[in-house]
């Protein structure tokens, strides 16, 4: 899980003034409410995406965005699952997770092109043009938004 801390209103102030007493009174950010650190993101690391359990990083998707309150945080699968199609599994679907990240991408696309597994491939390109599969360097910055 991926938390991040309210703010004083003097940060939030800091370049103009933007909250006082009078406004904004509810905003989950404000330090001043007394709320909770906000939920940024949530991410289930799975080694490999058994096909009898490929649908878990879902139901906790699910299951978080039911009992939530506030804003959906964002819902992320890291995985070194090596099988294209039981990625596609997870990364294709509702949108219920917004991306999945893999440890190593670029080799795992390397492998499959050089295996000539063209289907494999094209299943990767899908997912990764369609931004449901990155590398996980792409997660921190992702993160950052």
């Amino acid at each position: 899980m991926v938390v991040r801390g309210t703010e004083s209103d003097n940060a939030i102030n800091r370049s103009e003034r933007l909250v006082d007493d009078n406004v904004t009174t509810l905003a989950s950010l404000r330090q001043k409410e007394g709320g909770l650190p906000l939920l940024h993101a949530s991410i289930s690391c799975k080694w490999t995406i058994r096909s009898d359990r490929a649908q878990n990083a879902r139901s906790e998707a699910l299951n978080l965005v039911r009992n939530r309150k506030g804003h959906l945080p964002h819902i992320m699968v890291v995985s070194a699952e090596p099988t294209p199609s039981r990625l596609a599994s997870i990364a294709l679907g509702t949108g219920d997770i917004d991306c999945v990240y893999h440890f190593a991408l670029y080799e795992l696309q390397a492998t499959v092109e050089a295996l000539g597994l063209h289907d494999a491939a094209d299943l990767l390109a899908v997912m990764v043009n369609g931004k449901r599969l990155k590398d996980i360097s792409d997660l921190p910055l992702d993160l950052a938004v």
